[in-house]
């Protein structure tokens, strides 16, 4: 028996981001921490942010979010929650600020470590509701994490893990794609091409779920029609609106499952000193693994190249590497500055990843590393 279940609240349209009060109000927020990092300020969105909230609120603000959100930075973010007697917080950000404010709300009422709340530590029950509020303000359209249930940080031990729980999930998103129109080329891409793995590895995953299958072969449908346009001009409304929304249901439907490309990027993205991009990551190592599950996965392949648009006897890793290219995504792992000496642990470690037992097909250490010397070499 398959249970399935799509927990949250999603205010979604140009402007959205005007609703920020009324939720807070609803919520019974006074006093939030904003939880986002360092250079969404500097692009003025904080401010607009702000501008969103009336005076009545007593607004504390964290930051210090770091590309990978880390379990020290957590702590940091709960200090002034703390500090400052708040009593909710708002996500402002991408996946990383995201997942960060997930941490510090499971925090705020529970005790520390991270690492007994992963999912691979059987965590998930050790989560309970007593959470605090979440409302999540999502600026990029990748990760999806806005309606998500689990948070990937770097805990104490330099482990990636995902702490997942539907207590996780925020309490509302608020999708404004206006938010998107200034960002970068590079962050359309990267973010842009999270969404489209999300999209294709849950369809391709073991788990039973026809109704995250149909959301992520829509997500999928519209985030590749307008990746291209997003990227080439950030200004064109339609486009940006179909990317938060294909990474919107991304992030609904992955629920079901991802797969080896993330349990590849999870431990990878964990390196210190390479700030490796997730969703770039992703990227480079999706064709490699798509043709390490075509064997299994019937007759899916036609169907997500119908999705993408394409002829249903598409190569869809092919298909892939072009649209890689077409992008500006680095060609492999090498050319992002991965080192040789770091694939062995890799491998490994991708074999205790969450994202591991949904990939259709399982795969061995040895076949991990051969899938890391593929995305090495370069697709």
């Amino acid at each position: 028996m398959a249970v399935i279940s799509y927990l949250t609240k999603i205010q979604f349209d140009f402007g959205a981001i005007k609703l920020l009060a009324d939720e807070m109000k609803a919520l019974g927020i006074k006093r939030p921490l904003i939880v986002t990092d360092k250079g969404l300020v500097k692009t003025g969105i904080l401010d607009t942010i702000r501008a969103n909230i009336p005076n009545e609120f007593d607004v504390s603000v964290f930051d210090g979010t770091p590309e990978n959100p880390t379990e020290a930075a957590t702590w940091e973010a709960l200090k002034i929650y703390k500090e400052n007697g708040c009593d909710g917080i708002i996500a402002v950000g991408g996946g990383s600020s995201m997942d960060l404010a997930k941490g510090v709300r499971l925090l705020a009422t529970h005790e520390g470590p991270l690492a007994q709340y992963a999912m691979v530590e059987g965590g998930v029950a050790r989560i309970r509701p007593d959470v605090s509020k979440l409302i999540a303000v999502a600026t990029t359209s990748g990760t999806g994490s806005e309606v998500g249930r689990g948070a990937v940080i770097v805990l104490e031990d330099g482990r990636k893990l995902a702490l997942v729980s539907p207590y996780l999930i925020p309490n509302v998103a608020i999708n404004d794609p206006e938010l998107t129109l200034g960002l970068p080329p590079v962050l359309t891409a990267g973010t842009g091409m999270d969404a489209i793995t999300h999209c294709i590895e849950t369809f391709l995953s073991l788990a039973v779920n026809p109704p995250a299958d149909g959301i992520s072969l829509e997500g999928l449908r519209l985030a590749s029609r307008s990746i291209e346009t997003a990227v080439k001009d950030g200004s064109n409304r339609q486009a940006r609106w179909d990317m938060m929304m294909g990474s919107m249901m991304g992030a609904m439907s992955f629920q079901k499952g991802l797969g080896a490309v993330h349990a590849l990027s999870h431990p990878l993205g964990a390196v210190k000193g390479l700030r490796l991009h997730h969703g770039t990551l992703n990227a480079v190592f999706l064709p490699a693994v798509l043709r390490f599950n075509k064997s299994v996965v019937g007759d899916k392949y036609p169907r997500v190249a119908q999705a993408m648009g394409l002829p249903e006897n598409t190569d869809i890793a092919d298909a892939i590497s072009k649209l890689n290219a077409k992008l500006g995504i680095p060609a492999s792992l090498r050319e992002m500055g991965v080192t040789d000496d770091l694939l062995d642990g890799i491998a490994l470690a991708a074999t205790k990843d969450h994202a591991h037992p949904t990939n259709p097909r399982t795969p061995s250490v040895a076949e991990y590393r051969k899938l890391l010397d593929e995305a090495m070499a370069g697709n």
